[in-house]
């Protein structure tokens, strides 16, 4: 009996908060809702005439309204259009240069050519500058693929190349003043010192070069202290032992990293500018003897999962 009691008393409690939600009256809202409704044709036209009562006294205005168009009037249903086919991939910009100049060289296939050696001398444009210009992470072997296609179009014969095709090659050009990239001239100091700059590997090495009586000096030290192998010493003096200039040049030379072999090799492209800016007629036998070319050759790296840069750890079957 409790039990019956407890429940009619809960349904008691119930009873008022459920009838004040359908007895009470509801409040009208303060501010009357919005309906969107489709202008009809008629109701347009008022709506114009309305507007440009407006401005019946100023005729220019009134011109000035009518003059300007309401874009895409009519149109009851549109969607946003990519503006090119590549807008989806991952370089759109990018591609859709490659596909221009695959459609310039299909239109001038039938224009002679030229031997790219014969072909005008041109600075190409670099993958990080055309990653900077676009602002897209182009990958060097679709820039390869682009810079081959204009290669080709810069082979056609000049005299007969339209202008189209000109204006595609000159995109990949840098722009480089010839009359600002001049090399700086090697020059003697006021007491008789030539100082000339060389590199190898992780090397650098800088040379005084001075004429005297063929004493050498490097880091302070005499040439068989400085290189202890023998291969290392000829490397370093080969520049005036190929010209013969071994007892007419004193030699004072600073070089720093790398191994002794890097540094050798540095210094002698160091020995051979500081010997050129006294005897510039020593050029050819220089380049000939390979003195003044700079090797860029440098150490491969440590490979992930390799012992060193090529080797590889013993295979074992079992």
């Amino acid at each position: 009996m409790a039990s019956v009691n407890a429940g009619l008393r809960q349904l008691r409690c119930r009873k008022p908060a459920l009838g004040s939600q359908w007895l009470l009256p509801r409040a009208a809202p303060s501010t009357p809702l919005a309906v969107r409704t489709l202008a009809t044709t008629a109701t347009t036209t008022t709506t114009d005439s309305a507007d440009t009562s407006v401005f019946d006294g100023n005729a220019d205005l009134k011109s000035q309204l009518e003059a300007i168009k309401v874009p895409h009037t009519g149109v009851t249903h549109a969607r946003a259009v990519p503006t090119t086919p590549s807008y989806f991939s991952r370089t759109p910009q990018f591609n859709d240069l490659h596909i221009q100049l695959a459609r310039l060289l299909s239109r001038h296939n039938h224009l002679p050519t030229v031997a790219p050696s014969e072909a005008p001398q041109l600075p190409w444009l670099k993958l990080d500058a055309m990653r900077r210009e676009l602002g897209e992470s182009i990958k060097a072997s679709h820039f390869s693929q682009v810079l081959r296609v204009v290669r080709r179009l810069h082979c056609i014969e000049p005299s007969l190349a339209p202008a189209d095709v000109k204006a595609a090659v000159a995109r990949f050009t840098k722009p480089v003043n010839n009359l600002l990239n001049v090399a700086r001239p090697l020059t003697v100091d006021r007491f008789g010192r030539a100082v000339g700059v060389g590199r190898r590997k992780t090397s650098t090495a800088r040379a005084f070069v001075v004429e005297g009586s063929g004493e050498v000096l490097v880091n302070g030290k005499p040439l068989n202290e400085a290189f202890g192998r023998v291969h290392d010493r000829e490397s370093a003096l080969w520049a005036l032992v190929s010209t013969g200039r071994l007892d007419k040049y004193n030699v004072w030379a600073l070089v720093e990293g790398g191994g002794t072999t890097g540094q050798a090799e540095a210094m002698t492209m160091a020995v051979a500018k500081g010997l050129l800016a006294h005897e510039p007629a020593l050029k050819p036998a220089l380049r000939k003897a390979g003195c003044i070319t700079r090797d860029p050759r440098q150490v491969e790296r440590k490979l992930h999962g390799h012992v060193k840069a090529r080797k590889s750890p013993a295979w074992v079957k079992r």
